[in-house]
């Protein structure tokens, strides 16, 4: 099969591919595409660098539709936003079949938690702590995607955000550098692999850089901070994507250094190329080279020639390099050189992903049929959205124990917006999600259940008092199906329905396209309506669980204070539902825990942990002191600090023993504590490494997550939990951008989250 499909790319293509088989690694690439590249026109090597959105055509119609067309004409390097291998199956055989050069094309997709078997959103999928479920929802994504024909995801997203206000962070991986860092890398290895199986796709790292912090949290805004922030917090992330191999990367929409991300050589070449030994190719976010014309940076030639001198290879819709390049090397403003650099760097990745060997490696329409959705998929995703869950409150019943677990007996009373929405379990950015195929809390909790007790369903209200709110937060087919009866009719409804149960479960919060690119929120509370309703059912005096969904930290002030258990669910994909029963009737002991930290109140907004401390900082303890830092009107904590979360279990950490408080050079550290499971579940927990630097030649964060460990432990048993520290845990970058570490007193922290730590201190010297 493999010989027949070789057949179909011209022959010089296919002798040119067999005549460097026996080079080396790098050096059989290379030969090949400068031999490609030799026969190519002009025209052909910028058509390359052209990305256009699919559109729609029916497999029949691929030849004669509009990109038929200019895959014919050599006019197209790759294609994205095309679902099923027929499709694309048809699209590849114009390209490797009709076109002069018969150059094979890229397909890409934004596939960025699972493809049709969803996986958490990647904020929740970060709560797990678990590299290994992190790694293995990658691998599945890429093994469903890739039996569909795509082979290149515009993923991981690993920019660094502490503003829940920017509706993305539902995107990310939350506000540390170093956990960030290692989720880019187990997301890259799970999608990429080697490249040798027709299940590894390319990932592509975005957005590069800085776009966790635009101003405001508002969408697309500015960017400004020092190169120490940088490298000392947002960069390590996607450093680490581009040191674990990824073969692509999306430049950002924000400016960086005043200018556009897109044009910005300094970050394109400079730093991503030269400093860090980028081999694979920059491809630019949709329409990110036009938009630079609204930054102020010239017409669409003036953008373009700057984006392909800054570093960009591929020009993603906005066709500015297909248009305006050949015009710009005519007046000598670009050179041929930077065009077949670009040219050289899309041709490799497609010679690294074997298109040039097989143009159908990714179109086997037996695994489009078998590899989908499969059964063994669906389990994994319930066990680890169940892994991403966190409990943020867990009252003590009368009993003694808490709320939650629920016992699988009596009258449950589910009531709530999202209580039975199934199109919006699998959040936001889930376009290859069938919706309706992914498990409603309703449906989840009947299976769960059985016959064991009965589940009463009220919707109670609906997602917003505002129809057009509730519109914008729904779009892409993800209704909530707005009922038109009255607030009041709604909530006498779910009153009645809560006073025949014996507990609640209140299914409120976001819905899945609250959060979510171009879905920033200047209020992070729950809409008013939902309070209002929760707010009755408490008053009832049922025992109340509100199962939390939300794309973002929100500001739960009240439901903290009020509702007496809170289990955040974030999005959980295709078997949110099960997942949320499996956990509310105890078969999972809840494990995950925060990768952002919750505010008491907007106002707080941007708080972290790993912030630098004031000339004059806070006493600890208090909530004000004139003539320090601190508000008028609220203390400076969180509600839920970073690394924060509830079991049903409870566990206790031994004080901090260190095996030397005096190092150095190249020594090794040793940090334990014992880990004791004091209650009468199993449970896994998260155990935190933080290091502080107390004296630095500049000022150094309060603490930095520096390790992590899940441990489970069965109900009674404890574990010693070791942890390793070198020299290389702390370095930093220092006022010259020197990477390095520095003689003096550090402060060695573990516990279980980045507020409740057993600490010591150690002496290191040069």
């Amino acid at each position: 099969m493999r010989y027949k499909r070789l057949l179909l790319v011209p022959l010089v293509i296919a002798i040119a591919v067999v005549s460097v088989y026996a080079q080396p690694g790098d050096a059989k690439m290379k030969g090949f595409v400068s031999s490609l590249m030799s026969r190519m026109t002009l025209e052909e090597k910028i058509g390359q660098l052209n990305l256009p959105s699919a559109g729609e055509f029916t497999t029949g119609t691929a030849t004669n539709s509009d990109i038929g067309k200019n895959v014919k004409e050599g006019k197209v390097g790759g294609l994205f936003n095309i679902k099923g291998v027929a499709k694309i199956k048809a699209i590849q055989k114009v390209a490797v079949e009709e076109s002069r050069m018969k150059i094979p094309l890229l397909f890409g997709m934004d596939v960025i938690h699972g493809y049709e078997t969803t996986f958490p959103i990647p904020l929740g999928l970060s709560c797990t702590w678990n590299m290994q479920s992190i790694e293995q929802s990658a691998r599945i994504a890429a093994t469903e995607a890739s039996a569909d024909g795509i082979c290149w995801t515009f993923s991981p997203m690993v920019d660094l955000t502490r503003d829940p206000r920017w509706g993305r962070v539902s995107e990310g991986n939350g506000e540390d550098p170093y956990l960030g860092a290692q989720i880019a890398k187990a997301m890259v290895t799970g999608y990429q692999g080697n490249y040798a199986s027709n299940t590894n796709i390319m990932a592509c790292v975005k957005h590069f850089a800085l776009y966790g912090a635009a101003e405001a949290g508002r969408d697309y805004n500015t960017v400004d901070m020092s190169h120490l922030r940088m490298y000392n917090d947002y960069f390590p992330p996607y450093k680490a994507a581009v040191d674990a191999g990824a073969g692509s990367v999306m430049a950002s929409f924000n400016v960086v250094d005043g200018i556009p991300a897109t044009g910005n050589r300094w970050l394109l070449t400079d730093v991503l190329r030269k400093q860090w030994g980028f081999k694979g190719f920059v491809v630019s976010d949709y329409t990110g080279i036009n938009e630079m014309i609204d930054h102020g940076m010239g017409d669409l030639q003036a953008v373009s020639a700057l984006a392909l001198k800054a570093g960009v290879d591929m020009d993603m819709v906005g066709e500015g390099f297909l248009k305006t390049l050949k015009k710009s090397l005519d007046e000598k403003k670009i050179t041929l050189a930077e065009i077949e650099a670009a040219c050289r760097s899309v041709l490799e990745a497609k010679y690294k992903l074997g298109l040039f060997a097989d143009p159908y490696k990714y179109c086997n329409e037996e695994r489009a049929k078998t590899e989908i959705f499969t059964p063994e998929h669906r389990k994994i995703a319930r066990q680890v959205a169940a892994e991403s869950f966190v409990l943020l409150k867990n009252t003590p019943a009368p009993e003694g124990d808490g709320i939650l677990p629920l016992k699988k007996a009596g009258r449950i009373a589910l009531i709530g917006p999202l209580a039975d929405a199934a199109n919006n379990m699998a959040g936001t950015w889930s376009v290859a999600t069938v919706q309706d195929r992914s498990v409603s809390v309703l449906a989840g909790l009947k299976e769960v259940l059985g016959s064991k007790g009965e589940i009463l369903y009220a919707k109670g209200c609906n997602l917003d008092a505002d129809p057009a709110m509730e519109e914008r937060a729904t779009l892409f087919g993800k209704t909530l199906n707005r009922d038109s009866r009255s607030p009041e009719a709604m909530k006498a409804e779910a009153l009645q329905i809560a006073g025949n149960a014996d507990v609640i479960i209140a299914a409120m919060g976001e819905s899945a396209e609250m959060s979510g690119e171009s879905s920033s929120r200047s209020d992070l509370n729950i809409p008013e309506i939902q309070q209002d309703l929760l707010a009755a059912l408490v008053k009832t005096g049922k025992p109340v669980v509100l199962v939390l969904f939300t794309g973002r930290p929100l500001t739960l002030g009240w439901e903290d204070k009020n509702v007496p258990a809170i289990l955040n669910v974030w999005f959980g994909g295709s078997e949110a539902g099960t997942a949320i029963a499996d956990v509310l009737f105890g078969d999972v002991t809840p494990s995950g825990k925060l990768t952002m930290t919750f505010p008491q109140n907007v106002g707080q907004v941007p708080l972290y942990y790993a912030h630098l401390n004031t000339g004059r900082p806070l006493g600890e303890g208090k909530w004000f002191q004139k003539f320090r830092s601190n508000y008028l009107d609220v203390s400076n904590d969180p509600l839920y600090p970073f690394g924060y979360g509830l079991s049903y279990t409870s566990f206790n950490y031994s004080d901090l023993q260190l095996s030397s408080t005096s190092l150095k050079g190249n020594q090794t550290l040793q940090a334990s504590v014992t880990l004791t499971n004091k209650g009468k579940y199993d449970g896994a927990e998260v155990v935190q490494l933080y290091i502080r630097d107390k004296v630095g030649s500049i000022s150094r964060p309060v603490k930095e997550l520096k390790g992590f460990q899940k441990v489970l432990l069965k109900a009674g048993e404890a574990k010693t939990i070791t942890f390793r520290i070198t020299p290389e845990d702390l370095k930093f970058y220092n006022s010259r951008l020197k990477y390095d570490w520095e003689t003096g007193d550090f402060e060695i922290m573990i516990g279980g989250n980045s507020r409740d730590v057993k600490t010591a201190t150690v002496h290191w010297e040069r």
